[in-house]
């Protein structure tokens, strides 16, 4: 099977099925992000006990990139402290915006199917939106609605 139709297969394995698509009971943290230019919209929730992310689920309505790239994000991150958790999405960014950025799949897992949306400079928005979003959720230390706009 070609690599790039496996990335392409893992895609929309997380759109059709988005791992912890929910808003849980407990929320330390959240953020609401919106892409005006495709409608993305999402929100990010955290719990975050003694600097270790124990809950992380995300609600909203995007395109497939933008929901695959969530479900994606949320499964990396359970468990991460919030500096892991900011050094990923740094490594994430790259990935999305630099062309020479070399991936490396032992270290990003399925988040490496991502690389490919780089090719595609109006879908970058799409695939970091909930990154952008879990940023502001990470800083938001008082639950209440963080706003991240991809304008």
């Amino acid at each position: 099977m070609d690599i790039r139709q496996l990335y392409q297969d893992v895609i929309v394995d997380h759109n059709r099925s988005p791992r912890n698509f929910r808003r849980p009971e407990t929320i330390d943290r959240v953020a609401e992000g919106f892409n005006p230019l495709c409608g993305d919209k999402l929100h990010v929730y955290l719990s975050v006990t003694d600097g270790k992310i124990t809950d992380v689920s995300f609600k909203g309505s995007g395109c497939a990139i933008s929901i695959a790239s969530a479900s994606m994000m949320t499964e990396a991150l359970l468990g991460m402290d919030e500096s892991e958790a900011e050094a990923l999405f740094s490594d994430v960014h790259r990935m999305l915006t630099e062309s020479g950025f070399a991936v490396d799949p032992a270290k990003l897992g399925k988040l490496a199917s991502l690389a490919s949306v780089r090719e595609y400079p109006t879908r970058v928005k799409c695939a970091s939106l909930c990154w952008h979003t879990l940023m502001a959720a990470l800083m938001n230390t008082g639950a209440e609605l963080a706003l991240v706009s991809t304008e």
